[in-house]
């Protein structure tokens, strides 16, 4: 892909919950990781996938399409009123923005042009070049860290976890604005040793608190949509209240876990 052009598989307006106010969220294609409860599978994919139609079975249609610079820059000022209004913004996410980093860097350029608060959704694992320049380019950086244990990281994501590390200890030394995030996933890492076991790898990096996004299932069409198995099947949804105790467990480490 060229830094002119990205590969984007949704332009989501009006979201509320991918850094402050009222944002529109832009999906990129592609992603270093595999994990197992992804609710985006057709994002780790650069390439455009088909999926089959939910309306006419038979016929398939592209799960994304490119777009330039300017057609996203220009989709998102449609919404500045509601950015100024709401302290709201532009986000990247995906996938994983940093896969596609040459047309993400100039997106945010552009965006930042305009005066508009950006932010970025990542997993961390880019290289520290790449991460580093995007990092001075985005107001936060709200970063998923998915295992503390190397060896549970590659079994349920296929990659280890020494590079988001590495790149989220130089954003918390950097002193920008951080977020943290933990996806709580049945049987991977929702145990009291893991809510503990986090704490102990999070502290040290000046991380003092964290956001629970507890387990769905609102992907899980998507794998049916793309033909592909899921790992996740049949796995009960978490809710706030399943994680009383793991939440105590961080507050007694010296983490303030909230969903």
């Amino acid at each position: 892909m060229s830094e002119d052009v990205g590969r984007v598989f949704d332009i989501q307006k009006f979201c509320l919950h991918d850094g402050p106010g009222i944002r529109t969220v832009v999906f990129l294609k592609g992603c270093p990781m595999g994990c197992a409860w992804c609710s985006n599978p057709g994002s780790r994919k650069l390439e455009v996938l088909q999926i089959r139609s939910t309306e006419l079975p038979g016929l398939t249609a592209p799960d994304s399409r490119d777009y330039t610079v300017d057609e996203v820059v220009q989709t998102c000022l449609q919404d500045v009123a509601f950015y100024e209004e709401s302290g709201g913004g532009v986000t990247l996410s995906g996938g994983e923005a940093m896969v596609q980093h040459r047309f993400s860097i100039r997106l945010l350029r552009a965006l930042k042009d305009h005066g508009l608060h950006t932010a970025i959704e990542t997993t961390g694992y880019a290289s520290e070049p790449i991460f580093g320049r995007i990092l001075g380019l985005v107001d936060l950086l709200i970063m998923d860290v998915k295992h503390w244990d190397p060896a549970k990281h590659r079994e349920w994501t296929t990659v280890g976890n020494e590079l988001p590390l590495t790149n989220l200890s130089a954003a918390m030394a950097a002193g920008g604005d951080v977020l943290v995030r933990i996806p709580v996933i049945p049987g991977v890492n929702n145990s009291i040793e893991d809510a503990v076991e986090f704490s102990r790898l999070l502290l040290p990096r000046g991380v003092r608190e964290v956001q629970l996004l507890p387990f769905h299932q609102y992907g899980e069409r998507k794998y049916d949509l793309l033909g592909w198995d899921y790992r996740m099947a049949g796995v009960p949804a978490l809710h706030e209240e399943d994680l009383v105790d793991y939440i105590a467990a961080f507050a007694e480490n010296g983490v303030r876990a909230y969903v």
